[in-house]
């Protein structure tokens, strides 16, 4: 791409400077986002930035928490000013900007927010489908085209039939009274149209005079001719170098204007936000029935509005876990209360002993992978497992924008994240000699395995684990998966 300022080419490593260069006002929303990103301090508004940090602090026990769903909104709302206000020219420069700008954020910290690259991946996909209908679009007006003029010639090649018949029977009759001009006078007798349009074989030395029939061939090869004197300078792919070329040849077709169809995919991502819990919510009274147990950990926005949700029309119990060191369940709890439901705290190690009385466990989500295992708050493994003992389903609720298009290869590891211990224990008890020897590991998240998972319950439906890599494909393409590594 040529840029006004400076020559300054378009690819993923070079977002920044490109930005920089051609849109600083762009560059500087990325900065802002960044660095709000890296401090923890993303939320919808920058009005609500501290009330949001400080609510947060008051109900998650200190930690370091945001509200996914805006954390997810705001990315979104990134792409669609980045989308919308520079000037790229085609696809492939698109998804250029869009592979630069996800490495950007990752770097920033979005390794340890999912969502993020999941929704930057999620647009890449948008303008994948948006290029394959263009394509398709364009390959079926062609076909018409061709159709219509297959049937526009089909009259002339019925009149080149007839003109060559007749000129073979004159060409017959002159033979038998073995003229000396009998090559020009079958000269004579075609026409053009059975010259430019006849079948090829019925165009042979044999059947045809010297002259006619090097007048055929040097008519095809003019033909020829013109089709292969297009100048191939003017192709744009003649003009770049094969580490270029990293999409198929109609990303780089400048004539598809699909700016505001992409705008449109980023439309409808930001309304399944927005409907996220009320989708979610609307299936309770499908999962929860008068009289059940229902058992939950530590403190989740989506579960409590489901929990909420269900209470409405269904009496029911809820047993929380506290969820150590964070105590985020106690907050879940007081909020359950005060929605008039029977709640009851417990200590996350009573959790084997209360699961025989439990109807169900809901569990929120920090990811869904593409094995359609879960990776959950740190402690929410052991409930698996006594779920799984017992036999009692566990059922996750998630939305769709935390489906990770990876694969746990790195086992408890996958997406984890490790904290201070200071919420454990207290620095200066650390000065014990005894203690001085002791490693302290504060994880964040549990990985589940989907053989212990029973459902998902998402703002699109229910599905089993086993399903979750139909939704991949439907939400990600295979070629964008890893592109932030």
């Amino acid at each position: 791409m040529v840029n006004s300022s400076k020559d300054v080419p378009l690819a993923p490593h070079t977002v920044r400077s490109w930005l920089a260069s051609n849109h600083p006002k762009q560059i500087a929303l990325l900065d802002k986002f960044e660095m709000e990103l890296r401090l923890g301090r993303l939320s919808a508004s920058a009005k609500a930035k501290k009330s949001a940090s400080d609510e947060m602090s008051k109900n998650y026990g200190g930690v370091s928490s945001r509200d996914r769903v805006q954390v997810t909104s705001r990315t979104v709302e990134l792409l669609r000013d980045l989308i919308g206000n520079t000037k790229w020219k085609n696809a492939a420069q698109l998804m250029a900007l869009l592979q630069g700008v996800g490495r950007e954020l990752h770097a920033a910290g979005g390794g340890k927010e999912p969502a993020i690259a999941n929704i930057v991946m999620r647009v890449m996909c948008a303008v994948r489908d948006e290029v394959a209908t263009a394509e398709a679009n364009e390959q079926a007006a062609a076909k018409a085209k061709a159709q219509e003029a297959k049937r526009t010639m089909e009259p002339i090649d019925e009149l080149a039939d007839e003109s060559l018949s007749k000129s073979l029977k004159d060409k017959a009759s002159l033979s038998s009274k073995a003229k000396p001009n009998q090559g020009a006078s079958v000269s004579r007798n075609l026409s053009l149209a059975s010259m430019l349009w006849a079948h090829p074989q019925h165009l042979t030395m044999e059947k045809l005079g010297t002259s006619s029939a090097s007048n055929v061939v040097a008519t095809r090869a003019k033909r020829s001719d013109s089709f292969s004197s297009v100048d191939s300078s003017s192709d744009p792919l003649n003009n770049m170098s094969n580490d270029d070329r990293q999409f198929p040849p109609s990303f780089y077709a400048t004539g598809h204007q699909f700016r505001g169809a992409v705008i449109e995919a980023i439309k409808e991502i930001m309304f399944d936000l927005e409907d996220l819990h009320k989708n979610i919510d609307d299936q309770a009274f499908a999962h929860i029935h008068a009289g059940e147990v229902i058992l939950t950990y530590s403190r989740s926005k989506t579960v409590e509005s489901f929990l909420k949700a269900a209470a409405k029309k269904r009496k029911f119990q809820v047993i929380v876990c506290e969820g150590a060191p964070h105590f985020g369940g106690h907050n879940m709890a007081n909020s359950l209360a005060k929605a008039g439901i029977d709640t009851t705290v417990i200590h996350d190690s009573a959790a084997f002993a209360i699961m025989a009385r439990v109807n169900k466990v809901l569990l929120p989500a920090h990811a869904v992978l593409a094995n359609g295992g879960l990776v959950a708050p740190s402690g929410a493994h052991m409930l698996a497992l006594a779920a799984a003992h017992n036999s009692v389903p566990l059922v996750c609720l998630t939305g769709m924008f935390k489906l990770c298009p990876m694969y746990p290869h790195e086992g408890q590891d996958t997406l984890q994240d490790l904290v201070s211990p200071s919420s454990v224990i207290e620095y200066a008890e650390m000065s014990d000699q005894m203690m001085s020897k002791v490693e302290l590991i504060n994880a964040v998240h549990d990985y589940i395995k989907p053989d212990l998972v029973n459902l998902y319950v998402t703002n699109i439906g229910a599905f089993q684990p086993s399903y979750i890599y139909r939704l991949l494909a439907e939400y990600y393409s295979s070629d964008d998966w890893g592109s932030f590594d």
